[in-house]
């Protein structure tokens, strides 16, 4: 399924519409990721840092960043999209960006979540060089630290378990999440697989062409990220069907979940 130019309207993603608990079979359709956006609907944080990147994003980006005429300003929206990620119940925030795919439909969804047309990609229809916008990154006192962290964090290193830093691949999670709402915000590429990376490529790239790839590929083509999402994947349900039984039992608010509960459970996955 061809995804360019296909942008589902970010109200459509947002809202969820249904007589069912949230969670059941006949409200999601199995559909994980919007089990993840029921399940942060009913937190009140997560809805509240949810609805404001919603009201920013709306729209696609205008040329120059700028607010007009069905465009959205990017600066607002990527602003709003770092407080969701660093106020947001990591839990949350986390199951909504890494919620697993087993359809096109849901892994459209999932693409659109965080708004790509404003936050994501440009105004222009080709994306820019890699190297620009990795320099661009490398300028900026706030993104380059979050580079930093997450070349740390997720750079493969051949030999060693999962190809991740020994003792980092829980955070390479965390690290990846920090990016978005910066001048590198990756984000999926499609909807048939869950590769990921930032609005950028290499066919400009002149004589510095594997040095670009190189920067792309810790994205496109990396066994530490794909194995930290991929654990994550496997976890996640379980855990979601967890917060998902008192308010299907009471028809209250899903508790507070302590933002360990993923890192202790990925932490457990890695000794087995």
């Amino acid at each position: 399924m061809n995804t360019v130019g296909c942008h589902l309207p970010l109200t459509y993603i947002f809202t969820e519409t249904t007589d069912e608990h949230p969670g059941s079979a006949s409200s999601t359709g199995g559909n994980r990721c919007v089990e993840a956006a029921e399940a942060c609907t009913a937190d009140a944080q997560c809805q509240q840092l949810r609805s404001e990147y919603v009201a920013r994003c709306l729209d696609r980006a205008a040329p120059g960043g700028w607010t007009g005429p069905g465009g959205c300003e990017r600066s607002r929206c990527r602003r709003a999209l770092r407080r969701f990620f660093a106020r947001g119940p990591p839990a949350l925030t986390h199951a909504l960006l890494f919620c697993p795919c087993e359809s096109p439909a849901c892994a459209e969804r999932r693409r659109q979540t965080f708004a790509p047309a404003c936050a994501f990609a440009g105004p222009g229809p080709a994306p820019p060089s890699c190297l620009k916008a990795r320099d661009r990154c490398e300028r900026s006192r706030l993104c380059r630290p979050r580079l930093l962290a997450f070349q740390a964090s997720c750079a493969p290193v051949p030999g060693s378990r999962d190809s991740c830093p020994e003792d980092r691949g829980l955070r390479c999670l965390p690290a990846y999440a920090g990016l978005i709402g910066t001048a590198i915000t990756p984000n999926y590429l499609n909807n048939v697989s869950a590769r990921v990376a930032p609005w950028c490529g290499c066919a400009d790239s002149g004589n510095r062409l594997e040095e670009c790839e190189a920067f792309r590929k810790l994205f496109t083509r990396n066994p530490c990220l794909d194995g930290a999402m991929q654990a994550f994947n496997t976890l996640w349900p379980s855990i979601l069907e967890d917060w998902l039984k008192p308010y299907q039992n009471s028809g209250h608010h899903f508790p507070q979940v302590s933002s360990m509960s993923i890192l202790t459970a990925l932490a457990l996955q890695a000794l087995l």
